[in-house]
C-alpha cells in the first residue's frame, strides 16, 4: 500500500501559508453547476436579465466558487490521504466572480486543536479566493481533522 502524500496533523504549522494554481471561471463552468445544483437563478444564467442587475452581466454562482475552492485545494497534495473530515466551512462572499475572471485559492494555518484520540487532530484554516486584480472574492475558515 502507498503512504499517503499529505501532511499530518504534527506537520502543520500555525502561520504557514498553501497556495493554488489559478483557474479561469468559464461560461460552461456556470451551465455545468446549473444543470448539477439545478440553481438557475437568472442573475447566473440569462444575459439579458443580468444586464439589469447591478453588477451589468451575469456572474457565477458563489457556491461554485467554493466548490473550486475545495478542488484548488485539493491540488495542493497536503490533504492526499491525511483527511479524515471535513468538520466545518464558513464562506463570505466579497466581490463577484464573473466568466473570464482567473481565480486562486490560498489558505493558511491559524490554529492546531489535538483531539483525545492520538492518531488525528484538528487544524483550522484561514481560506481566501482571490482573483486576478489580486482581490478576495471569498474567504472564511475551513476546519478539518487530519490524521497524525
Amino acid at each position: 500500500m502507498r503512504e499517503p502524500g499529505g501532511l499530518k496533523f504534527d506537520q502543520f504549522e500555525i502561520g504557514t501559508l498553501f497556495e493554488s494554481q489559478a483557474r479561469t471561471v468559464t461560461e460552461a463552468d456556470v451551465v455545468v453547476f446549473a444543470g448539477l445544483s439545478g440553481d438557475f437563478n437568472p442573475l447566473h444564467t440569462d444575459e439579458e436579465f443580468a444586464k439589469t442587475t447591478p453588477f451589468g452581466e451575469r456572474i457565477a454562482h458563489g457556491s461554485l466558487i467554493q466548490a473550486m475552492a475545495t478542488g484548488m485545494a485539493n491540488w495542493l497534495g497536503i490533504f492526499e490521504g491525511t483527511v479524515i473530515a471535513l468538520m466545518e466551512q464558513t464562506v463570505q462572499y466579497k466581490k463577484p466572480v464573473k466568466f473570464g475572471d482567473t481565480i486562486h485559492f490560498q489558505m493558511e494555518v491559524l490554529e492546531k486543536k489535538p483531539t483525545s484520540k492520538p492518531d488525528r487532530g484538528v487544524v483550522i484554516f484561514a481560506a481566501r479566493v482571490i482573483n486576478q486584480k489580486d482581490e478576495v472574492v471569498q474567504e472564511g475558515v475551513w476546519t478539518l481533522m487530519m490524521k497524525n
